[in-house]
């Protein structure tokens, strides 16, 4: 879209929302790889690193991936210190609007948690990146942003997860209306969401937290603090 949409005003926006998912594609996405790949291993129990269940390879080969691009830490300092207000934060804001609007559609499938759940953590995203413009727009919080950097991220990939796996379930709540497809892979998908909503967007407001602890905070944790020699 970026390249083939038919105005320029739409290939700048494709662009830009190109550029703010590209860090979190590859920051949030190969955590979470690693965090699946380790799951694996504990659930064989001691049997977890003998190389005969290959879940140990797995996990290697996974661990590999969130430092291929610089580290993690490196995607998330570019988030926060150039892709969210390469625009005045126009792209995040055009993607909370967007997740605003997939929320309001979810009312004929979901009630309850499942709805509050991702209506918290659109408004978790929202907050964060009003105090991350704020505070990059004064020089002298600076280390505020880069303590932010690693939280936002994680909270905007968990409540981005969310939405595709909302769009998801409204998509294939259409199929089953229409009788189209194998109904039980369809349920699923709505199903899916559901237990993404409660073991994964029910922590954004931890995320929220850590995002504004502040720089001050963390300096004060120095090698004395910590009982180092």
């Amino acid at each position: 879209m970026a390249r083939h949409a038919d105005t320029d005003e739409a290939r700048t926006h494709w662009k830009r929302r190109e550029d703010i998912l590209t860090p979190i594609a590859k920051a949030w996405s190969t955590d979470m790889g690693v965090d699946v790949a380790s799951q694996g291993v504990q659930i064989h129990g001691g049997m977890g690193f003998v190389e005969e269940t290959g879940a140990a390879q797995f996990y290697r080969d996974a661990r590999i991936a969130p430092i291929y691009e610089g580290t993690n830490g490196i995607q998330a300092m570019d988030l926060v210190g150039r892709k969210l207000s390469q625009d005045g934060g126009a792209s995040a804001r055009a993607i909370i609007a967007e997740m605003t609007a997939t929320l309001k559609d979810m009312g004929g499938l979901y009630a309850g948690k499942p709805l509050e759940r991702f209506a918290a953590g659109i408004e978790a995203v929202q907050d964060a990146t009003l105090w991350l413009l704020d505070a990059k727009a004064d020089a002298g919080r600076q280390a505020d942003v880069l303590a932010a950097a690693d939280a936002y991220l994680k909270l905007m990939g968990d409540v981005i997860g969310g939405w595709m796996l909302a769009k998801g379930a409204l998509a294939a709540k259409a199929k089953l209306a229409a009788g189209d497809g194998e109904p039980a892979w369809l349920e699923g998908k709505i199903a899916l969401y559901e237990i993404y909503a409660a073991n994964v967007l029910g922590h954004c407001s931890s995320r929220l937290a850590a995002v504004g602890q502040g720089g001050a905070l963390l300096q004060r944790m120095t090698k004395e603090a910590l009982g180092a020699a």
